[in-house]
């Protein structure tokens, strides 16, 4: 399971004394805990007889929620190192660089351009489309297969040059 790689990543990283690795994981596991608290709440307010085993055990994130909570980390510093280098704070784009590759471990091998190309055409067969105006449909579609494993602004720019 994904929470218990983390959790080991962490200890080793604290025994280790790598700071990069461990400031990435203590927000990691900040979100984890502030995601499984937000939903045991929603929880207990929509079964207020659950017994707090039953809390505890419905709350725990799954693998795809904290691939997600991932995703959101990797946007942010994608985010991050953009401003950062039209900033030109080169020491800040290396350290968000670095907190980059630590959470890239945690990601599924991404895939190549060939394969979201073969992909959205499929898509886009399937989807009947025909213009840019139907890229919404055909992203709506491909999306959720590609989740964690294509850049979304790739896939966006592939679809884009294939319905042009």
């Amino acid at each position: 399971m994904l929470k218990d790689k983390i959790e080991a990543e962490f200890k080793k990283a604290l025994k280790e004394k790598k700071e990069i690795d461990l400031s990435v994981l203590r927000l990691i596991k900040a979100d984890i805990i502030n995601q499984e608290k937000e939903k045991r709440y929603s929880l207990s307010k929509e079964d207020s007889g659950l017994s707090d085993k039953k809390l505890d055990e419905k709350s725990s994130l799954t693998d795809e929620e904290l691939m997600d909570i991932i995703l959101s980390k990797v946007k942010r510093t994608k985010e991050s190192i953009a401003s950062f280098q039209q900033g030109k704070r080169d020491d800040l784009v290396k350290k968000e660089e670095q907190e980059l590759q630590v959470l890239k471990k945690y990601m599924p091998e991404q895939i190549s351009e060939q394969e979201i190309k073969k992909m959205g055409a499929k898509a886009i067969q399937e989807t009947d489309a025909k213009e840019i105006k139907d890229m919404g449909k055909v992203l709506s579609q491909l999306m959720p297969k590609l989740k964690g494993k294509a850049d979304g602004a790739l896939v966006s720019k592939i679809i884009k040059d294939l319905l042009s």
